[in-house]
């Protein structure tokens, strides 16, 4: 560093040339002329103190104002910077006090005997102080001897010794009541000459703002000294270590500038002591290079100019010393601010590269699992053709790849799992119970589009509402509302929705067909009359039914055999079957027959045309039927 070496040669320089001076001066002898007066020093109390406060500034941001961050080497890095702090402001103030007692010097020089008179009060007071104690201890001894004297003495005499001693003790009280006004003046006038401004006082209430420093002990920690080392963690983590490793040397760079300011302030100020010590060792020199005095009177005033180049010399020396150690203290301190930054940023470049790579893994992987999810939603709409199971399968692909797109960010961004876990379960157990009705519905979706759940076109019933299935949500499910008279339905131009969790609800039933089947049970019903023949009436009233569900058998047929390949039940097939059953009314006749649901309303018509026609054209069976015959849905809904 350029400011260390410089100050050093200067302290090597100034302790050589001064005792070589010196020594050359004390054998050496004038001649008769008069000697010229020391040049004066060019102190500015102002510099001083803001040299002080700059220092101070410099020290608690040193200690207290660069964040630790954790790594091994903050602890030696810190340890150091706190002692050369503490060193540099001690030398700053042994430097001033110096400095202050030069100016009051020179202050004093300049202005002649006027200049004596605050001192002299000093001195008068300390005198009178001095007198005055004397003058109590003179009291105090001669009533001693008083006391001494009344206890021997006869009883005639005691009353004279005890009045002298009266008198005595009255004296020693006037005096201790001066003494304790002296006293109480010094201290007013000191404490009011530091309040009052004046470098000294300044300097004093600079010290009492940092005692830590000026008593030795031990300086505060920096902030976050205890934090522990950042650890190879998640995405989060390391961010965060970056930002503190970028704050970090962001505030030693900081003060390494408040360094070199601190150096440049100190050697303004090093700046005329240094002239004045180089003028008082060339007049040294000049006195030393004189002929050899030829009288008394010469001898004398050598000598003089001697002792008044001598105590320059220690005046100049006590404030250039601590000055110049103070630079090479703060040199040290700068370069002890350097290595920790290059640490530091050595360090960081390490964390800013496992940045990097964590976000490049986690960008790839989310990459992947795009590219993922959109083969996924191209073989959907190549392969899968029924729009059901294409549905399906562009669900579950939502869910998968939100999944595994939540497992990435957790991967990549967390780093403490067991407090990740414990997080999690408190997060859930409140999602479960604020989201209870929709979790439900989102369970209850998956068993609503399994094996035997529902699809859209699917006519149901719940709740008492029958319906086509136009829709089918995460959370809820749409129903194209159909009424009528329960033979002919029709939509009523409303959606229903229900929630998917009506599914677990007892109260609210839901009605399907069997997966594979379109096709409901119908009953023409005729009342027998009494005396009629009710086995040849149902024997030909089946017949007439046949003849009509011949028309559509063949299709019927086909969805029971989907039937039976959907499920391990055996089924009988579908086929027009009579009933006779007794009622209120009499004897009821009753043919149930399957009929296509879309197809109802005609095939109905239709059984309506022929059992009538029956009826019409054959007598036997119109004198067996009473009343007129019906038709009705064999389940109700």
């Amino acid at each position: 560093m350029e400011t260390t070496p410089g100050p050093r040669r200067l302290i090597k320089w100034l302790a050589a040339l001064g005792a070589s001076c010196l020594m050359a001066g004390a054998v050496a002898r004038g001649q008769d002329r008069p000697a010229e007066p020391l040049p004066p020093v060019k102190l500015d109390p102002a510099q001083t103190l803001h040299h002080l406060n700059q220092i101070i500034i410099w020290y608690r941001h040193g200690t207290t104002g660069i964040p630790v961050i954790g790594l091994p080497s903050d602890a030696i890095y810190l340890d150091k910077a706190q002692a050369l702090g503490a060193e540099a402001v001690q030398l700053a103030f042994q430097a001033a006090k110096a400095e202050s007692k030069l100016i009051a010097d020179e202050e004093k020089a300049s202005a002649g005997p006027a200049a004596a008179g605050p001192a002299t009060q000093q001195q008068k007071r300390a005198e009178m102080k001095a007198r005055t104690e004397a003058q109590i201890g003179q009291l105090k001894t001669r009533i001693d001897q008083l006391n001494g004297q009344m206890e021997k003495a006869p009883a005639t005499r005691r009353a004279d010794l005890a009045a002298q001693r009266d008198d005595l003790q009255g004296q020693m009280d006037l005096q201790k009541a001066l003494l304790e006004a002296i006293e109480n003046m010094a201290a007013f006038v000191e404490t009011n000459s530091e309040l009052s401004g004046g470098l000294e006082g300044g300097i004093n209430q600079l010290a009492r703002s940092i005692p830590e420093a000026l008593s030795g002990a031990n300086a505060p920690k920096g902030a976050g000294s205890d934090k522990p080392a950042p650890a190879s963690g998640g995405l989060i983590s390391e961010a965060l270590a970056l930002y503190d490793y970028m704050v970090a040397v962001h505030q030693i760079s900081t003060f390494d500038k408040e360094t070199s300011h601190a150096i440049e302030v100190a050697d303004r100020l090093r700046t005329p002591l240094r002239d004045a010590m180089r003028a008082t060792i060339q007049r040294s020199q000049t006195l030393a290079g004189q002929p050899p005095s030829t009288g008394a009177q010469q001898a004398q005033s050598d000598r003089q100019a001697y002792g008044e180049l001598t105590e320059r010399f220690k005046q100049l020396s006590g404030a250039l010393l601590p000055l110049s150690k103070e630079l090479i203290v703060l040199g040290d301190a700068k370069a002890n601010a350097d290595e920790w930054r290059n640490a530091i940023a050595h360090e960081s470049k390490h964390v800013l590269r496992s940045v990097l790579l964590r976000i490049s893994g986690i960008l790839v992987a989310l990459a992947v699992i795009l590219v993922l999810s959109e083969l996924w939603r191209r073989i959907t709409f190549r392969y899968v053709v029924e729009p059901r199971r294409r549905r399906q399968f562009l669900m579950m692909r939502r869910v998968v790849i939100g999944f595994l797109v939540v497992i990435v960010l957790i991967m990549g961004f967390v780093s403490q799992f067991s407090s990740l876990a414990t997080f999690a379960g408190f997060i859930t157990a409140g999602i479960a119970v604020g989201l209870q009705a929709v979790l439900l519905s989102v369970a209850a979706y998956f068993f609503i589009i399994g094996r035997y759940g529902i699809r859209v076109g699917d006519r149901i019933t719940i709740a008492g509402t029958t319906g086509d299935v136009v829709d089918i949500g995460l959370v809820r499910l749409y129903l194209m509302e159909l009424a009528g008279t329960g033979l002919d339905l029709f939509p009523t131009g409303r959606i229903v929705v229900f929630s998917n969790s009506v599914l677990f609800q007892a109260a609210t039933p839901l009605f399907k067909q069997i997966p594979g089947t379109e096709y409901a049970w119908h009953e023409v019903v005729v009342r027998i009359a009494p005396g009629g023949d009710h086995k040849e009436t149902q024997e030909k009233l089946v017949a007439a039914v046949a003849a009509v569900y011949e028309r559509y058998r063949p299709e019927i047929e086909k969805q029971h055999a989907a039937v039976e390949r959907h499920i391990d039940i055996q089924i009988l097939a579908p086929r027009p079957e009579a009933r006779v059953q007794f009622t209120d009314a009499g004897l009821e006749l009753l043919v149930r027959y399957p009929v296509m649901i879309r197809q109802a309303p005609e095939v109905d018509e239709q059984m309506t045309r022929s059992v009538l026609g029956l009826i019409e054209s054959d007598p036997a069976v119109k004198d067996a039927v009473a009343g007129n015959p019906g038709i009705r849905s064999a389940v109700k809904g």
